[in-house]
């Protein structure tokens, strides 16, 4: 099916284009994480965190207003993917961060 042919949603009850109904689908499918203020979280975002947290297995604690970059998604609502210094595969809470 190419992106110019027209397609019946049948959710809607519209004829649209298959690119659109295809972008349609995805926005559907997409997670919608939020952090502890309820700022939408996207990849690449910096976020600081809120509160004292001890890393399990890596024996450190991340102190409060300690910034961390370039988060990922997971599509989990409530997990992010980071990385920091010495600690691999960390993985936070939403709700332990704030957008910055």
């Amino acid at each position: 099916m190419s992106d110019d042919e027209y397609v019946y949603d049948d959710e809607s009850g519209e004829w649209m284009t298959a690119a659109e109904l295809a972008t349609r689908r995805a926005a559907a499918n997409a997670v919608e994480v939020r952090d502890a203020v309820g700022n939408v979280l996207q990849d690449g975002d910096q976020v600081t965190l809120i509160k004292d947290l001890d890393v399990k297995g890596a024996g450190q604690t991340l102190k409060r207003g300690t910034l961390i970059k370039s988060i990922r998604l997971t599509g989990d609502a409530q997990e992010i993917d980071c990385k920091f210094d010495g600690i691999k595969g960390l993985v936070l809470r939403a709700e332990f961060v704030r957008k910055r």
